[in-house]
């Protein structure tokens, strides 16, 4: 790929404003060196940074720059001071991605998958690495995965138990396998479901049994990918909203479900609105925080998750 080619350009741009200005009045030869290009692809880089900077785009805005005979210096950064960086838990995201995705037949180059991964595991290091504490698939999801890869590489359908959370159900169904997919790092299976008619997406950590089937895969024709470019939740005039209080231990409600409103009240704890879809789910998900959650809004379900919790107690009691 050549040196103008997206992947190549976009980090050089990104890095080339908190390079330039470490290094005020640069050579440009120097600098195109550092960089390992042209002097002549150096300054179209310049030229499109020219163009680059914050909303409003006016005088201000925009990066700005500053030459003199051979050299360049930055005089207005428009916020680009620090180069783009992963952090540790960000880059072993990354990476653990990158792996599942290598082992993943058809789905990408995987000799190009491997480079990058070799190139983040370098970037990181591994004391960065052991830094981070990261959930280890279960023992069944580790199966699931393993027989989603080998219905893919054969072709073939796939019977599956499976729970349904929003319902707190299982059901068995027979599927046909599409891809595998990692979203905000988690797995998931996406295929054609037989019993529902439509492409389903499957969390693989919620495959209770799974059987490779003798019959090939047939997803119809016209199944169409789920676009997940902007996460798994897609707001729908069906979903309605709830406000929850969360304690500090149950700050993470916010990051890990879709949440319209976010206001901070002291001592780490959090008010929030959030989207649902299920009544049953939502009371389901306040009762199992325990004290980290309490719901305040809608009425009916405040009282839906009281009672819930008084029979819980006489339960207990008898």
């Amino acid at each position: 790929m050549s040196t103008g080619g997206v992947t190549e350009r976009l980090p050089r741009l990104l890095s080339l404003v908190p390079y330039l200005l470490a290094r005020p009045g640069i050579p440009v030869a120097e600098a195109a060196a550092d960089f390992g290009i042209s002097e002549r692809q150096l300054r179209r880089d310049l030229e499109l940074l020219w163009m680059c900077g914050l909303p409003g785009y006016g005088p201000g805005d925009l990066v700005d720059l500053s030459f003199s005979g051979d050299t360049v210096t930055v005089t207005h950064d428009a916020g680009m001071r620090r180069p783009l960086q992963l952090t540790t838990a960000e880059a072993t995201a990354l990476l653990m991605a990158l792996r599942t995705l290598s082992d993943v037949p058809g789905v990408a180059d995987t000799a190009a998958v491997r480079r990058a991964a070799a190139k983040v595991e370098q970037a990181v290091g591994d004391a960065g690495l052991a830094g981070v504490a990261m959930d280890a698939p279960t023992r069944e999801e580790a199966d699931a995965t393993a027989a989603v890869r080998e219905a893919l590489s054969a072709g073939r359908a796939l019977r599956i138990v499976y729970y349904t959370a929003g319902r707190d159900a299982v059901s068995q169904r027979t599927i046909d396998p599409m891809r595998l997919l990692i979203v905000d790092g988690r797995g998931y299976l996406e295929a054609w479901c037989r019993r529902a008619g439509a492409v389903r997406l499957f969390r693989l950590d919620r495959v209770e049994d799974v059987a490779v089937l003798d019959e090939p895969a047939a997803p119809p024709p016209d199944a169409e990918p789920t676009d997940v470019s902007e996460g798994l939740f897609r707001p729908s005039a069906e979903h309605r909203s709830a406000v929850l209080l969360l304690e500090r231990e149950a700050r993470w409600v916010a990051e890990y479900y879709p949440v319209d409103e976010v206001v901070e009240l002291g001592d780490e704890r959090v008010q929030v609105r959030l989207r649902y879809a299920d009544p049953a789910w939502l009371v389901r998900l306040v009762l199992g925080l325990g004290g980290g959650a309490r719901l305040q809004d809608p009425p009916e379900l405040v009282e839906a998750v009281a009672r819930r919790a008084r029979e819980a107690l006489e339960s207990a009691e008898g």
